[in-house]
């Protein structure tokens, strides 16, 4: 019999990961499939292509695969090592059911693994029916939505550059358009779920899931850690030193906010309840003080100062 290089097959390196496999299995298959092939041989390619991935897909069957070593060349007269019997260690017939559906795997799998194995990842195909199914591939993306988006919740229109295989096999882009709903209280990271939006299912298979992954785009007031918010406040020196009601600006709207007596820069004052709205308990918003010198350009101005320190003597760095 022939020796069957799985890797070559489906076209990854010996050190091809699962995910890549993956890949490259699910861009085979639905170039092979018999519903929409147009390539010669379409049939014998699809089989070659699942009896290729029922191997490297599963970690125990690959490292048995792998025993017999990188020297052989595809199609080489093959025979196994005297004594070579590894499908016993996979259970019973190997866990192998349902060989009729493909018509069988080939005898160099047989010489293997002992048993003939089904459609891989949950595919069916049967000769006679020519019926093929798969779940489409989940796909993920990025959007930003602004932080008035993320507080009030907003619907958005976006358009998506999505990959998409053809019947031929060949991977090209296309532009989707999708309305989506943007729940109020959305975190930066968090993902939203648009089932069916996927890539297409193949035969009678649902299509995969979208994933939307949310960006918060830089705001000119706020910034954001987790579900609060947070606001550098200016004051002036009077304002901090004598108190003050000063308006406030939010998410939701401006709110009056009381500045104590003596007020110091860096102090943080918190707004209970302003921040993302989110269950069981909204985010708060903070108020960091920021206290402004104003300048002194006149001469009335620079005295002003001069008796101020003169009036109230004080040394911010006698700590020192």
């Amino acid at each position: 019999m022939e020796y069957k290089d799985y890797y070559a097959t489906l076209g990854v390196p010996r050190t091809a990961t699962g995910d890549e496999i993956k890949r490259s299995y699910r861009k085979l298959a639905r170039k092979y499939h018999p519903d929409v092939s147009k390539e010669p041989n379409a049939e014998e390619k699809f089989k070659e292509v699942q009896e290729a991935y029922e191997v490297l897909k599963d970690d125990k069957k690959r490292q048995a695969y792998d025993q017999l070593g990188s020297q052989w060349q595809s199609g080489q007269e093959f025979r196994p090592p005297p004594g070579w019997k590894v499908y016993s260690d996979f259970g019973g017939n190997g866990g192998f059911e349902g060989a009729e559906d493909l018509g069988g795997f080939s005898d160099f799998f047989s010489s293997i693994f002992g048993g003939r194995g089904p459609a891989a990842g949950g595919s069916r195909f049967h000769r006679g029916q020519q019926e093929f199914s798969q779940r489409g591939e989940d796909q993920h993306a990025k959007i930003s939505v602004t932080l008035e988006d993320a507080y009030h919740g907003a619907n958005k229109t976006v358009h998506l550059q999505v990959p998409e295989v053809d019947a031929h096999g060949r991977m090209h882009h296309k532009t989707r358009t999708l309305k989506i709903n943007i729940p109020k209280g959305v975190t930066p990271g968090q993902q939203l779920r648009l089932s069916g939006q996927g890539m297409p299912g193949i035969g009678r298979a649902p299509a995969g899931d979208l994933f939307l992954e949310i960006d918060i785009e830089p705001h000119g007031l706020f910034t954001l850690q987790g579900k609060d918010v947070y606001l550098t406040l200016p004051l002036t020196p009077w304002e901090a030193a004598l108190g003050a009601k000063i308006k406030v600006p939010t998410l939701g709207g401006a709110v009056d906010l009381k500045i104590a007596p003596n007020s110091q820069s860096g102090q943080k004052l918190r707004l209970k309840g302003r921040g993302l709205p989110a269950k069981p308990d909204a985010g708060d918003q903070y108020a960091l003080l920021q206290i402004l010198t104003p300048p002194a350009h006149t001469a009335e101005q620079k005295a002003l100062y001069e008796k101020m320190a003169q009036d109230m003597p004080f040394d911010p760095r006698k700590h020192f």
